[in-house]
């Protein structure tokens, strides 16, 4: 090997090391100015080895280098050392990070498919730009300013950027609706994007909520679908956080704080340079009585799993479904001075009892980012008796229930996987979209027949699935490769439950979906007996 060589393979170690003595430094001196976040790395007030080799590099390097490809490797090598959740995140793509969690971006309010390489509008948001300008679903998009979309190699990415842009900006949009041109001019503006799935009544005094994140506009979502459906004589609350994967974690403080009194214990973050620090209750809540139920999986994690651990260490609430994610990890995310930022674990989090929940990582990455395989494989899932931490300290609740720290949230009742939403034939569906593209292409076929229904518990009551449907699904398959003849009959009924759940989208969005949907979950059933 060269030296050129040598060069090039040492380059991202090397830079990896100045780059851990250059984030110590920058640790240090923002701790000596009090500083808690922006540009960290831009108050060391002097050049660190780091920039030092890569302005050499730049400036007396034999050959041409990508100089930010190599620091952001150099980078990538230093977070590799240390846990699962401190994250480097380049400049182009720090606004769409920060966007699902900020709970909205600027755009135009659809949703669309790529559909035999046709770009569809499948749903517009209510009240958005594109439906104050009178886009509707079934549009077909074949301009965008001047741009032909029509024998394009189009991606999603590419889509979303020709059509996001700044509040008040405005963008053309050219389609074909019915074999008919028609053309549009959409003011952009700030489009929700909403945390809260579904809040609805499962039955009489039964109230249901589906939280799919915690953004910086969960909270008040929350509290406006509290309030609307105990004016609707809501007594008894079902929780679902199933695959939330968290978020602001003062966000899910609040919304405890609505479910627990007496300046009680929410939760709390230590670590070694970040002192012990204590979220408690500290207002009358909107819920403080009355039967809860908490829906969990193996996606609920962090927040989730903060909201979950207070209501569960209490007993406030009974907690159902599977071992959650285990993550219980703090980041504080920190602004650089080129546009990117580092989300950096600055401490742990504990729930009232004292419960660390962080499932070990001690393996390295891999094995931590293979542990829901490993849950699979050894029949966690679906045996209640696997459904355990193998090394956890016991705790007891003010009740004497036992609870258990290290590697997730167990629940009080366990409730096994469906194991026919994972068989061969509805995995395909689900991976090529097939299920998604077929309700779509039914509902623009029949959209009267559809948006004949008022509400979604009317089209769940009175839709039904026919023959004829599942005929129209079999033929549409056959564009996956999927043949539908000789399906079991469970797997059929589940089909044509998630055909009708999606048909439900297209009309009312994930509130159809869920109403729908949740009428054959089982979870959702442990939880109506445990409410009785």
């Amino acid at each position: 090997m060269n030296n050129n060589r040598r060069i090039q393979v040492w380059l991202p170690l090397l830079f990896a090391l100045t780059m851990i003595v250059g984030m110590w430094i920058g640790f240090a001196l923002s701790r000596d100015m009090g500083g808690s976040g922006g540009g960290l790395f831009s108050r060391t007030g002097a050049s660190t080895s780091l920039q030092e080799i890569l302005d050499l590099v730049r400036n007396r390097y034999v050959d041409s280098v990508n100089v930010p490809a190599v620091t952001d490797s150099a980078i990538g090598t230093v977070l590799d050392q240390l846990d699962p959740h401190s994250a480097f995140i380049p400049a182009s793509e720090l606004a769409e990070v920060n966007e699902d969690l900020e709970g909205g971006f600027e755009g135009i309010g659809i949703e669309f498919n790529l559909l035999n390489d046709t770009l569809n509008v499948v749903s517009v948001v209510p009240g958005g730009p594109s439906e104050k300008a009178g886009l509707m679903v079934g549009d077909q998009i074949l301009k965008v300013n001047d741009s032909l979309l029509n024998g394009r190699k189009l991606t999603n990415d590419l889509v979303r950027k020709m059509l996001k842009g700044p509040e008040a900006s405005q963008v053309k949009i050219s389609v074909l609706r019915q074999g008919q041109p028609k053309d549009f001019v959409i003011t952009r503006s700030l489009v929700p994007l909403n945390s809260l799935d579904a809040a609805y009544m499962l039955e009489p005094e039964v109230g249901y909520i589906k939280l799919n994140k915690f953004s910086a506009t969960t909270y008040q979502e929350f509290m406006d679908a509290m309030d609307s459906l105990k004016k609707k004589g809501m007594q008894r609350l079902v929780l679902d956080l199933r695959d939330n994967g968290g978020g602001y974690m003062e966000q899910a403080v609040k919304i405890a704080d609505e479910f627990l009194d007496d300046n009680k214990l929410i939760v709390y973050t230590q670590g070694v340079h970040s002192p012990k620090k204590e979220y408690k209750a500290d207002h009358p809540g909107i819920f403080e009585k009355g039967k809860l139920v908490v829906l969990v999986d193996e996606g609920t994690a962090s927040a989730s799993e903060i909201l979950t651990g207070s209501l569960q260490d209490w007993d406030r609430a009974t907690i159902i479904g599977r071992r959650s994610f285990g993550k219980g990890l703090v980041q504080e995310q920190y602004s650089l001075t080129d546009g990117s930022a580092l989300r950096l674990t600055i401490a742990r989090y504990y729930t009232p009892l004292g419960r660390c929940i962080q499932k070990s990582y001690a393996k390295g990455i891999k094995v931590y980012e293979d542990d829901l395989l490993n849950r699979i494989h050894n029949g966690e899932l679906v045996n209640a008796d696997s459904n355990k931490v193998a090394v956890g300290q016991v705790y007891t609740t003010p009740l004497g229930r036992k609870v258990y720290g290290g590697g997730g949230i167990m629940p009080d009742l366990f409730v096994p996987l469906d194991t026919t939403e994972y068989s061969p034939v509805i995995t395909r569906l689900l991976r090529y979209n097939t299920l998604v593209d077929f309700a779509y292409k039914y509902y623009v076929g029949h959209r009267s027949a559809m948006d004949q229904y008022g509400s979604p518990a009317a089209f769940a009551r009175d839709f039904h699935t026919t023959e004829a449907l599942w005929a129209d699904l079999a033929r549409f398959a056959v564009r996956d490769s999927v043949q539908l003849q000789y399906l079991p009959a469970r797997d059929k009924d589940m089909l044509l439950l998630r055909t009708k759940s999606l048909l439900a989208h297209q009309i009312w969005r994930m509130e159809g979906f869920y109403e729908v949907y949740n009428q054959d979950d089982t979870m959702i059933k442990k939880a109506e007996e445990v409410l009785k």
